[in-house]
This record gives structure tokens, C-alpha cells and sequence, in this order.
């Protein structure tokens, strides 16, 4: 049963066996949401939930300084790694951002003064739930948002952060889960704040129901499988979830880092653009196809993101994000300033997605898009079935420190977390 496979792969798995792989992964993840999370402090949403904090006073930090509530610090945390769209991604037969996690772990573990080993064992377990969720089941097919997954997932991390045993365990995940069930609206047409508020709500749910099962509440033992449980209600697939033990803790090694701060299926669309841009500088451009996968076509090029008039929705812009990074030659949080630009407007309206037959059947093992773009002077295409950054052509230690220190600027604190020795303080 689906309930024991989870609760038992949390209880039984230790930091000793994870072995070295596994352990530098997760370090690198932290530092690669902590460079995101601190690049999002001015951001619009930042802003809103500053405005709020007085409102839930509490000994649990946040990114950037400060205490609050556990529940209200676990969202914040979330929201600013999840907000630039710039933390890493899961593909399967659902997506997710598994380092969005990371916040409600990192609230949590500082709160509870846990050891580093228990952080890194927590994010290890928290990423192998999550990535099996997706692996048996589609949400977005049906009309759910993937971070029903990232709650339940989360609360089983965080769970084994403060050393639960099974029955705890399963009241923690129940109690994120069946009260908890998000809608896929929160990523169609156009996007706003909640695009990331959707995974700082279910980190903050996951906080709440941790502590909750901590002290002794209890919830539906069946949240999964039971009679209105979320798999007779919502989605018959997660009865798939792989129930094989922690000896196959691969979760986070299937992962990407990301290179440009765009949607995940547009990668390849930004590294092909600014490979492009040289090429085309000078000359009139005529006719942009992008021929893309199913996945890219529906989320990343329906009406909306034709006419984009926010980064939530310029970042999850096919036709944006090909006419921005071909006119600059680069793509990086200021490109998002040419948000309404005249020449990125005219540029978009020139803009063709079409959908492959052989890349959807391709996908997710491989991400192949192609690039034409038409000028006065000839035609330059790029073809591209794997972005830098995949798990199949991971970024290096250097690539990764180097996206950190053009996001924050801050070395002294990169250091303490490329070294991980103990829960840091990140500000």
C-alpha cells in the first residue's frame, strides 16, 4: 500500500547509506536555491509577504534575515526560491521543483537547531518521494497542479528532519494532503504571484501538519487510498508510486539545475537564441518557428504568452523568450525589463511554436526543440535535445558557484555553502 511504501521509505533510510554522490548533490542544491532565493528579496511577491510579516511573529528564520512563525517562514523561504523560476526541475509524467522543498526543510531545521546530516538526509528523502510521485502519476493531465506532490513530499521530509516514526509520519503526510488539493489554474494563461505562492503554500502546509504530527495529532490513515482519498478522487496513477526501498535513493540524481531563469522547457530555447544572436544581428528577421514537444507547446505558448504583461507569465513565454534572447544574446533576470519593449512586441508577433510529433514521443527522456529563424539574408536554425544543466549534462561546481555569485555577489557565504558543515544562516 501506497501509505506504508512512503512512511517506511522515510522511517528506514540514514545519512550513512546515501552514499557520496547523493550527499554532493544536495549540497549543491542549497546553493543553488539560496543564490535563487536571495536574488528574489526585492522581487513583487517578496514585497507583499514583508508587508504581512508583523502579523505572524516566531523564532523560525528567513532567507534574508529576520524570524517568523514556522508556517509563515516556510512560505516565504518557498516563494523566493520558487519565484524567478530559476530553481531545479524534475521531468516525468508530471514535473516539479523539487529544491522548492528546501524551504520549509531549511525553516525547520534551524528552528530545531537539527545537525546537517539530518538536513541533508531530510532533502535527500523529500526529493525521492517527489520524484516517484511524478513518476507514477500525471496531475496536470487532470487538471491538479504538481505541488500536490511537492506537500506531500515535503512533509515526509520534514518528518524525517525531526526524526518521526511511521505513524507520525503518515499523519504528517495526511494532514498536508487530503485538506490541501491545488488546482493546475494557478498556471494558465496569464500568470501571477501565486505561480509561486502555489509551492510556498504547500511548503507551508507541509510545516504546519510536520509539527502538528509531532506533538500528536492524527489525521485519515488511508489519505492516499481510502474511499474519497486522493487516489479514488483525484488521480488513480499515484497507486504506481514505486515502493521499492531506499537501497534505490536515485531521486535527485535525475534531476536539472537550471542555466537560464525561464520555465524548464524553454531552456533549450534560451540557449539556442543567445547562440543565434550573433548570427542574426544586423539583419531583418521575418519568421520565428520553434518546433517543440507537447509539454512545451501547451504550458509555455497558449494565448496568454503571446501578450505577456508580468515576469510570471514572460517566464513561461515561448515567443518571449526566443525574441528576447535573439535580440540581446543573453538571458538573465534584466532581460525581463523588456517586458512591453516595442522591439520584443514586434519581434513576438513573428514568432511560430509547433508541436513535433517525434519530440512528444521523445519526451521526457530527451527535450529535443528546434530554432528557425527566416531573415533578408537567409535562413539559421539550431537543433537541441538536451540544455546544459540536465541531469544527462549536469552543470559543473564551477558553473553552479558562478550562477550564485552573479545572483547575490556574496562569496564569503557560497563558501559556507559549498562546504555545508553545519545549517547555515542564509542572509
Amino acid at each position: 500500500m501506497i501509505e506504508e511504501a512512503i512512511t517506511s521509505l522515510v522511517v528506514n533510510s540514514k545519512y550513512s547509506e546515501l552514499g557520496e554522490e547523493i550527499v554532493t548533490e544536495v549540497k549543491r542544491r542549497v546553493l543553488d536555491a539560496a543564490g535563487v532565493a536571495l536574488a528574489s528579496l526585492n522581487s513583487p511577491p517578496a514585497g507583499v509577504m514583508k508587508r504581512m510579516r508583523e502579523e505572524f511573529d516566531g523564532n523560525a528564520p528567513i532567507i534574508g534575515g529576520g524570524t517568523a512563525s514556522p508556517d509563515f517562514s516556510s512560505f516565504y523561504n518557498t516563494l523566493l526560491i520558487r519565484y524567478l523560476d530559476f530553481n531545479d526541475t524534475y521531468l516525468s509524467r508530471e514535473p516539479l521543483h523539487p529544491s522548492d522543498m528546501i524551504g520549509p526543510i531549511y525553516s525547520i531545521a534551524k528552528l530545531k537547531k537539527s545537525s546537517v546530516r539530518d538536513l541533508i538526509l531530510a532533502i535527500a528523502v523529500g526529493y525521492e518521494i517527489g520524484t516517484r510521485l511524478c513518476d507514477a502519476a500525471s496531475l496536470r493531465s487532470l487538471g491538479f497542479d504538481h505541488v500536490n506532490f511537492l506537500g506531500i513530499a515535503a512533509s515526509a521530509a520534514l518528518s524525517k528532519l525531526l526524526h518521526m516514526d511511521e505513524k507520525k509520519t503518515l499523519n504528517a503526510i495526511s494532514i498536508a494532503t487530503v485538506p490541501n488539493v491545488a488546482l493546475r489554474e494557478t498556471r494558465v494563461g496569464e500568470l501571477s504571484m501565486w505561480k509561486a505562492g502555489a509551492a510556498a503554500d504547500a511548503a507551508r502546509n507541509a510545516a504546519f501538519a510536520a509539527l502538528a504530527a509531532s506533538k500528536g495529532f492524527t489525521a485519515p490513515a488511508k489519505p492516499f487510498s481510502g474511499k474519497y482519498g486522493f487516489a479514488n478522487l483525484i488521480c488513480r496513477d499515484v497507486l504506481n508510486f514505486d515502493e521499492r526501498g531506499i537501497e534505490k535513493m536515485q531521486g535527485i540524481l535525475k534531476t536539472h539545475i537550471k542555466k537560464y531563469p525561464v520555465e524548464y522547457h524553454a531552456q533549450s530555447v534560451a540557449e539556442m537564441g543567445i547562440q543565434i544572436a550573433n548570427g542574426v544581428r544586423g539583419r531583418e528577421i521575418r519568421r520565428i518557428v520553434i518546433e517543440t514537444y507537447e509539454a512545451g507547446r501547451s504550458i509555455l505558448a497558449d494565448d496568454e504568452k503571446w501578450h505577456p504583461k508580468n515576469r510570471e507569465t514572460a517566464d513561461h513565454s515561448l515567443p518571449f523568450i526566443a525574441s528576447a534572447s535573439i535580440a540581446t544574446g543573453d538571458m538573465w533576470l534584466e532581460t525581463y525589463k523588456l517586458i512591453g519593449n516595442r522591439k520584443i512586441t514586434e519581434l513576438i508577433k513573428k514568432v511560430e511554436v509547433v508541436e513535433r510529433e517525434d519530440y512528444t514521443a521523445a519526451y521526457p527522456r530527451k527535450l529535443p526543440t528546434r530554432i528557425i529563424v527566416e531573415t533578408d539574408k537567409g535562413t539559421v536554425s539550431r537543433e537541441m535535445e538536451i540544455p546544459s544543466g540536465h541531469a544527462m549534462h549536469p552543470l559543473t561546481q564551477e558553473e553552479i558557484e558562478a550562477k550564485f555569485m552573479r545572483l547575490t555577489g556574496k562569496r564569503r557565504l557560497m563558501e559556507k555553502l559549498r562546504e555545508l558543515k553545519e545549517v547555515p544562516l542564509i542572509a
